[in-house]
């Protein structure tokens, strides 16, 4: 792993301070304490990781010292030595739970989350797979402490949804959800199937970063919104007035249909809502590529075969694909909790490949 300095420690530090020390300036504006204190906790942790590398390293040189000193008693070179090889176990980890902090962080992470869910292969149980789906991130969500709405839904005729938007607010929300953006593939005997055949089906899962009206600006010229009768439930007054909104980009050619509100104003703000999102991610896929190349479509079609994750349920099994990891809690998984341990093995994966990056580089 790539060794930090010494002085790179010590200008983590002094950053804090020097933060630190604005903050509690007489004159400092409104403003700046605002401006400040978000640098103050971005560096918090980080310097809090490189005060641990300090200080363990202090302490085995010390200790070093001790161990070849030929004046020391062998009593205290021997109580030196042990306590000497505890901090050299315990160092790489810190060093680096430091380089991960020090690791340049996707912008959008600390934003809320837009998640769309689609039915793919698989025609009705693929739906209703989808409504799992929907259902296992709600529940994660709420295990998180996160605030989850559903923006738009469009129900399948046995149940399930063919497809459904949500959003998701709270503290880092994309930065843990944006590994579940992929094919997600089902195993299990449908409920209309008689013969106890296993059927494989699939949904697509898209997590986006939430744009900001800052983010994305929309002429009004570049709209055409259409409004008409809403086809869906909701009770008689949504299909009695023309309160569903149907929103195109002219310049992309994106296109936002939403339905589920009985007010044609929160329907329009809602449609915008999402359109924002996907123009951002649109731009943001663009500079990606301009960086690194062409890269795969995020969701691929929602074939059986592009697949992230597999919840075979005859065996109780959930598989992540990209990281090999299987797991035999599929009923934990679906309920939301059982997903943290997967994100978690998601993150720390990423992580080890930017840091071999980094080490490369």
């Amino acid at each position: 792993m790539t060794q930090i300095s010494s002085e790179r420690i010590a200008s983590i530090e002094a950053r804090k301070q020097e933060l630190a020390d604005a903050m509690a300036r007489a004159d400092v504006s409104p403003e700046e304490f605002v401006r400040l204190s978000k640098d103050y906790a971005a560096i918090e942790p980080v310097a809090a990781a490189a005060r641990e590398v300090r200080r363990l390293r202090a302490e085995l040189e010390v200790l070093n010292g001790m161990v070849a000193d030929p004046t020391a008693e062998p009593e205290l070179k021997e109580m030196a030595s042990t306590e000497a090889e505890e901090i050299r176990h315990k160092l790489p980890q810190a060093e680096r739970d430091l380089a991960v902090r020090l690791l340049p962080r996707d912008a959008a992470d600390d934003r809320a989350a837009m998640l769309e869910i689609r039915a793919g292969t698989g025609g009705d149980e693929a739906a209703l797979f989808a409504g799992d789906l929907l259902r296992m991130y709600q529940r994660f969500a709420e295990t998180q402490g996160w605030r989850f709405e559903l923006i738009s839904a469009s129900e399948s005729d046995v149940g399930g949804f063919k497809e459904a938007i949500a959003s998701i607010n709270g503290a880092g929300v994309f930065a843990r959800l944006k590994f579940e953006s992929g094919v997600h593939r089902v195993q299990r005997v449908p409920v209309t199937e008689s013969g106890g055949r296993i059927h494989t089906s699939a949904a697509t899962v898209a997590v986006l970063p939430e744009a900001e009206d800052v983010d994305v600006q929309i002429d009004d010229k570049d709209l055409r919104i259409d409004v008409y009768r809403s086809s869906g439930p909701g009770g008689q007054s949504v299909n009695t007035t023309d309160s569903a909104v149907r929103i195109t980009h002219l310049p992309t050619g994106l296109v936002v249909i939403q339905q589920d509100e009985k007010s044609q104003h929160k329907n329009k703000a809602k449609a915008l809502k999402v359109l924002r999102t996907r123009l951002f991610e649109m731009e943001r896929e663009r500079l990606a590529n301009e960086r690194a190349g062409a890269r795969k479509s995020m969701v691929g079609s929602g074939d059986r075969s592009e697949r992230i994750r597999t919840y075979n349920f005859p065996q109780g099994r959930v598989t992540d694909h990209r990281i090999n990891l299987t797991r035999h809690n599929l009923d934990e998984v679906l309920e939301g909790a059982g997903l943290t341990e997967i994100i978690d093995a998601l993150v720390a994966e990423d992580e080890a490949e930017r840091l071999a990056g980094l080490e490369d580089a």
